[in-house]
């Protein structure tokens, strides 16, 4: 007698149900990365073309950016903090995405990253 070969009814089913909490855990994941990764560009090119050191005149004009990006969900204020140090500006990026992911569980994603106009301006040349 030949063993029966390939995959069970059951085994075929768990596949599934692994592949779909994958992606439904890719597509909750998905904005929140992107969105950082706009975060990032606009902090970046703010730093580059900024002439002024002002760090509230800053968070203002981040936040004109963030509305034109459609980043509703988060504001400068409550993610950075903005200080002037030796007439250079330093922005400190620090927030959490939290999404919920099933039932009772969420999924938690932690950004962080610091910005420095010195080295930014200076890597641009």
């Amino acid at each position: 007698m030949k063993a029966q070969r390939g995959a069970s009814y059951w085994g075929i089913m768990v596949g599934i149900m692994l592949a779909v909490v994958v992606i439904k855990a890719a597509l909750i994941i998905w904005p929140a990365y992107w969105d950082n990764r706009l975060i990032n560009a606009s902090i970046e090119e703010k730093l580059r073309s900024s002439t002024s050191s002002d760090p509230a005149k800053f968070v203002q004009d981040l936040e004109q950016q963030f509305s034109l990006n459609n980043l509703r969900d988060l504001k400068a204020k409550d993610i950075m903090k903005v200080s002037n140090s030796g007439g250079e500006l330093v922005v400190q990026l620090d927030y959490e995405v939290r999404k919920n992911f099933m039932g009772n569980v969420d999924l938690v994603m932690s950004f962080e990253k610091q910005f420095d106009q010195r080295a930014i301006k200076a890597g641009a040349k």
